[in-house]
């Protein structure tokens, strides 16, 4: 007995050691790193309403689709294929409250989808009507992110400019919820490989 309960300690130790343990001494410390000519912090920490953007990413299953990690150079094509100026890596990812690397891309990577695609209108726009602003895209629309009301007034600035045949009937617009707002804010803060890294030089595609 003594012997089975030293080796089912031994077993949770070295499994806490490898999964906690060395995790946090290699990268559990890691700080921001400070750009020399415009003191910004690197990466960028997201804004309140981008950490609840985040919570309505995962609920609404972007996760199954998308992936949020840059593979290098010699891994694959996704910096032939623009997604970021280099290869993510675990300093990126440091404000994450949780890091939604994904399993799956139907979609495109989205690590730099912020600056690739900075318009909050596009964002809004592609997640009424994917197929519009992305032709041949296979995304289900998320319109119930956004509602239709009578216009009162003057139209709201961030009324969603539609087009058919979404577009609504003359004295209506679409609006976006409070979730679709914070969805957009967190997608346009997704700006990993936009910056330097020391650990992560941009890497240029052999043409």
């Amino acid at each position: 007995m003594p012997l089975l309960l030293t080796g089912i300690f031994l077993t949770f130790l070295t499994s806490w050691i490898g999964l906690v343990a060395m995790p946090y001494l290699q990268i559990g410390r890691y700080k921001p790193e400070i750009d020399e000519v415009t003191k910004e912090s690197l990466p960028p920490a997201f804004s309140g309403e981008a950490d609840q953007g985040a919570v309505v990413y995962a609920s609404n299953g972007c996760i199954y689709c998308h992936s949020q990690q840059v593979r290098p150079l010699e891994a694959g094509s996704d910096l032939e294929r623009g997604w970021g100026a280099r290869r993510t890596v675990a300093r990126d990812y440091m404000y994450d409250k949780v890091a939604y690397f994904g399993t799956m891309r139907t979609g495109p990577d989205l690590s730099n989808i912020g600056a690739r695609q900075p318009s909050l209108e596009w964002h809004y726009q592609h997640l009424y009507q994917p197929q519009v602003v992305s032709p041949g895209s296979i995304m289900p629309p998320y319109r119930f992110l956004f509602v239709k009301r009578r216009i009162v007034g003057q139209p709201a600035n961030d009324a969603v400019k539609l087009l058919p045949p979404d577009q609504p009937e003359p004295g209506y617009e679409v609006v976006p919820t409070a979730e679709a707002r914070s969805l957009v804010q967190y997608l346009t803060s997704l700006k990993r490989s936009s910056y330097p890294l020391p650990e992560a030089p941009e890497e240029t595609p052999a043409k």
